[in-house]
């Protein structure tokens, strides 16, 4: 289909001045044919919030001044086709649901919207006809290979993880590693809270989750390979023994794009394609390596704790969830130690009653957890 005979998206960003949100408007800048900005919800940058609204012109862009209210909104009272809910945590829960609701269709790069309350949603979007698309490079590789696929074909579906910064560092290094060691990344560019998040490989637990949850695999298919070169950012294994992955360089525009412009692709790779390039390797390459790893799950415990929360279902993966960001944020702030966050998280879901998952007891259990955390984050720092 041609470009020209398509009508511009309508796009609404929640979390447009973050590291996805301004991404996603690089995107839509390279392509304005494609697309159409209608709304822009920030956080508290509100210089570079000017910024995007002096460029993009939105219908309506709010800030964290605006409270839940703002973010609403952008999601529902712009009309969009798209909403990219790009914002960390649970601040968006509403707002998204009112746009899934709606059937408007939704780009999702907030981890922790289908970790804690994708029952609901996914719910939601079933009874709406809503599509929710996936923006994390691991979810959206999963997502091409599955499309046309029957999924009682599906053996299991593969996950991979860059390692981060500590992939081959012992437990005891990093039970005492600084915010600087963590913050270093050898693949991605991204927040601080994700940085964090893949140091201690809570990343990949949160994904697993959120690949269950989106792709109506149970916990003990949804597997994980480590995959230092963050190349191949996923693959299915099929039930004739066929595996099918998704291979990019490693960068977060592409899955960007990929969501928003579904079903179609967005033009403008290179006319002349260099293979070894294509698949992520430097330029003039004369060669491309890839390897693979088991993740471990020793030095890593966050990993277990993910899969735990993901068999208990209901509110846990959402204890989960908010117990980690009080966790990262105390390592951030100096309150504990790296090794410590694990220990918080599964205090936390020791402590925190487990219930049914509606967005009502999600919101309860989100609250009560990052209490409970945050009590036992004082506990710590006593002892």
């Amino acid at each position: 289909m041609s470009t020209q005979t398509l009508a511009r998206k309508r796009v609404a960003i929640l979390g447009s001045t973050g590291s996805i949100g301004t991404q996603a408007l690089d995107v839509i800048a390279a392509h304005p044919e494609r697309f159409t900005v209608v709304g822009l919800a920030a956080g508290r940058n509100l210089a570079r919030l000017r910024e995007q609204v002096q460029t993009f012109a939105p219908e309506v862009a709010t800030s964290a001044e605006d409270g839940p209210e703002g973010l609403m909104r952008v999601a529902t009272q712009t009309q969009p086709d798209i909403v990219l809910a790009a914002t960390d945590g649970a601040v968006a829960f509403d707002a998204v649901h009112a746009a899934i609701e709606r059937g408007t269709d939704v780009a999702v790069a907030n981890k922790e919207l289908i970790v804690a309350a994708g029952e609901v949603m996914l719910a939601a979007a079933a009874r709406s006809g809503s599509r929710l698309l996936p923006v994390d490079s691991e979810h959206s590789a999963l997502f091409q290979c599955l499309v046309g696929e029957d999924p009682a074909t599906v053996a299991a579906i593969v996950v991979t993880a860059s390692g981060g910064p500590f992939r081959t560092t012992s437990a005891a290094e990093m039970a005492e590693a600084t915010l600087e060691s963590a913050l270093a990344h050898p693949t991605w560019r991204m927040g601080t809270k994700n940085t964090i998040d893949s140091a201690t490989l809570m990343n990949k637990g949160l994904e697993v989750i959120e690949a269950s949850r989106l792709f109506g695999q149970p916990g003990e298919r949804v597997l994980i390979a480590v995959h230092p070169q963050s190349i191949l950012h996923g693959f299915v294994v099929f039930t004739d023994g066929s595996v099918k992955g998704q291979l990019c360089a490693p960068d977060m525009k592409i899955p960007i794009g990929y969501a928003l412009a579904f079903p179609e692709r967005l033009s403008g790779f290179s006319a002349t394609v260099d293979p070894l390039n294509a698949l992520g390797a430097k330029p003039d390459a004369s060669a491309l390596r890839y390897d693979f790893e088991m993740p471990d799950f020793e030095r890593f415990p966050c990993l277990r704790l993910a899969y735990q929360a993901l068999a208990r279902g209901g509110t846990a993966p959402a204890v989960l969830s908010a117990a980690n960001e009080v966790a990262v944020r105390s390592f951030v702030e100096g309150k504990v130690r790296f090794g410590e966050i694990a220990r918080i998280i599964e205090t936390t879901l020791e402590r925190v009653a487990h219930r049914d998952a509606t967005l009502a007891f999600i919101r309860e259990a989100d609250s009560d957890a990052r209490l409970a955390a945050a009590e036992y984050v004082e506990d710590i720092r006593c002892c």
